[in-house]
């Protein structure tokens, strides 16, 4: 998982993340850096990847914005 701070956001950076990994990968990241909001996922321009993520997100009732093409701010649980 490769997570980084910028700006004062931790980012979880899904590139090179397999799809049947990302799922997992996500909530990880938003449990365990939960006490950090807002979060930043960075899914690039994979489709496939932004949509296994939000799957995820929703099906946990987390709440999210899109502020651009391939980024996910995670706003809270």
């Amino acid at each position: 998982m490769n997570v980084f701070v910028e700006s004062g956001i931790t980012h979880l950076d899904l590139h090179r993340v397999r799809h049947h990994e990302a799922q997992d990968l996500v909530i990880d990241f938003v449990l365990q850096y939960q006490d950090l909001m807002p979060l930043i996922i960075i899914c690039g321009n994979s489709k496939i990847m932004m949509d296994l993520a939000k799957e995820m997100l929703l099906k946990n009732d987390i709440i999210f914005s899109e502020p651009r093409y391939g980024i996910i701010r995670i706003e809270s649980l």
